[in-house]
């Protein structure tokens, strides 16, 4: 009994596999759609971002903090007085 419901859903399975291609092929310029987030017009719009996205920006410094140059004597960088 589960031998015939395994080889069935496997079957089934591949008859779709085999329908979503021939669409694809029929299709004029025909691809496989583009699920990604960051390329999806309405995400964008709203300003969602994929995670990989969103981490470059965190991982981005937002401040760039310049070293403090004090003139004077010797090569200390001490900040103390």
């Amino acid at each position: 009994m589960f031998l015939k419901v395994l080889l069935l859903s496997v079957v089934l399975i591949g008859i779709v596999f085999v329908l979503m291609a021939i669409g694809i092929l029929i299709k004029k310029g025909g691809k496989f759609p583009n699920l990604h987030i960051g390329s999806n017009k309405e995400m964008q719009k709203r300003g969602i971002s994929c995670a990989t996205t969103q981490d470059r920006q965190a991982q981005k410094p937002t401040i760039k903090i310049k070293p403090l140059h004090l003139g004077g004597e010797g090569d200390s960088h001490s900040l103390s007085c």
